[in-house]
């Protein structure tokens, strides 16, 4: 640890250290980037020490612990903790998702590993293929629970729980909890430890939130004029889709933007290149989904943008967890369109804070919508005046109205239809003319009709 620099353990690892040494199941939250992954990663490490072995037979390393996370981001980050935090320890670790070269993946589990980081798809077509076994597991970590149920990972989760050892160790670990979560654990956990060093679905103090209310056709107009304007360096902006993620790279790049996008229809190879161009500053804005947001560990990242506004509150939380990590400060910056009002309405009811709204000069809504956006609050103009204030009436107009003789008021001549304008008469129909006879000269000549198929015979 001392190589790493760690010196002082966050609020979370002081609190679910101790628990996981002594065994116990455990549910914890905390806000992301308070140091989660050293929050398991380390105790179980410490517990593994004592069956590490330095042999190069497969058979001394089989599985024993499984973590499983929702992205491929995730996955890698937690691989590459646990290898650092045991490098001094013969324990060997290994990295399954999907994206990826499978064969490789299928040669390194063969050569025995003790800590297996995977996204749960990749894990199933490996138990498919027989090509892990389960029988010596005895830890199971969830990271980002929450997450994996949002994807629609849970009917993948139970068939993994189905495969595992019934006497392990439950480890739960998430920067938010849905009462969903809760319901799962009730089934998963065995008397479990509850550790929450802050308050439920909480984000960082130390970062500020702001939102820009906007037309939604001028959002990619103000993205750029934010970046160029105030000269950001370096920006994580998030879109609600794969092909906006797209579209809204191109966009700035055609703004003379460095832009990049990541997300899932990328391969593996890509999105790393992306990562890594980002985090080297060659890219001053990467567009991501929220797919792509768990696991993007960026060191000091100073913004976070929302170009889309989520639409699971829980998404808000874990987007801004980006930035304003490790104690560092941050900013998060929404862009909310006039049919953005509900999303923004459930992020500050889970959030428990009513967000900073402010305008950009010449990219506001209407005046009326403004208003509403803003809270209601009336920023520009006199404020209205009371009734009893209300300036008088000129004399003429106080002076009482002579009455008005009551004209008839002219009746409205209805539009005249020869059809529909009188109730139906019925009439006698004109007679038919008769036809007239055909003449001589206008008759066919009927030809004569074989025997055979009904006519008559010829005398």
């Amino acid at each position: 640890m001392k190589d790493l620099g760690y010196e002082t353990p966050s609020p979370i690892q002081e609190q679910a250290i101790p628990l996981v040494l002594e065994g116990r199941d455990l549910m914890a939250g905390a806000q992301t980037g308070t140091g989660k992954t050293a929050a398991f990663a380390l105790p179980t490490l410490q517990r593994l020490a004592p069956l590490a072995s330095a042999s190069a037979s497969p058979a001394r390393h089989p599985i024993r612990v499984l973590v499983l996370t929702p992205t491929r981001e995730l996955a890698i980050q937690v691989e590459e903790s646990f290898r650092d935090y045991g490098r001094h320890l013969p324990l060997r670790t290994a990295l399954v998702y999907g994206g990826s070269d499978m064969n490789a993946q299928i040669a390194a589990l063969r050569k025995g590993v003790e800590i297996l980081v995977a996204t749960p798809g990749r894990l199933l077509d490996h138990v498919q293929n027989k090509t892990v076994m389960f029988n010596q597991v005895s830890v199971l970590i969830l990271d980002e629970a929450d997450r994996m149920l949002d994807m629609g990972f849970l009917p993948d989760i139970k068939r993994i729980l189905a495969l595992l050892p019934p006497v392990r160790q439950n480890l739960l670990f998430s920067a938010t909890f849905p009462d969903e979560i809760r319901n799962l654990t009730k089934t998963l956990l065995k008397n479990p430890a509850e550790v929450q060093v802050a308050a439920r679905n909480a984000v960082a103090e130390l970062v500020t939130h702001v939102v820009h209310p906007v037309p939604r056709e001028k959002k990619r107009e103000i993205l750029s004029y934010l970046i160029q304007t105030r000269g950001l360096k370096q920006v994580l902006v998030f879109c609600g889709t794969r092909i906006g993620a797209n579209r809204l790279a191109h966009q700035l790049r055609r703004d003379r933007i460095h832009a990049d996008a990541i997300h899932g229809d990328k391969t593996q190879a890509e999105r790393e290149a992306a990562l890594e161009a980002f985090k080297a500053g060659k890219t001053a804005v990467l567009v991501a989904t929220d797919v792509a947001s768990r696991g993007l560990d960026i060191q000091g990242l100073p913004q976070v943008i929302n170009f889309d506004i989520p639409h699971s509150p829980e998404d808000y939380v874990h987007r801004i967890g980006r930035t304003g990590r490790a104690g560092l400060t941050g900013e998060a910056i929404s862009l909310v369109a006039p049919e953005d009002g509900e999303a923004l309405a459930a992020i500050e009811k889970l959030i428990k804070r009513k967000l900073e709204r402010s305008l950009v000069p010449g990219f506001t809504p209407s005046a009326g919508t403004a208003a509403t956006m803003m809270g209601g609050e009336r920023r520009h103009g006199a404020r209205p005046q009371p009734r009893h204030a209300r300036p008088q009436h000129r004399a003429q107009d106080a002076q009482p109205q002579q009455p008005r003789a009551q004209q008839p008021r002219p009746q409205q001549s209805k539009p005249f239809d020869p059809i529909f304008s009188k109730p139906y008469e019925p009439g006698t129909a004109p007679a038919a003319a008769k036809a007239p006879e055909p003449s001589a000269h206008s008759k066919r000549r009927e030809r004569p009709v074989a025997a055979l198929l009904g006519g008559l015979k010829r005398a």
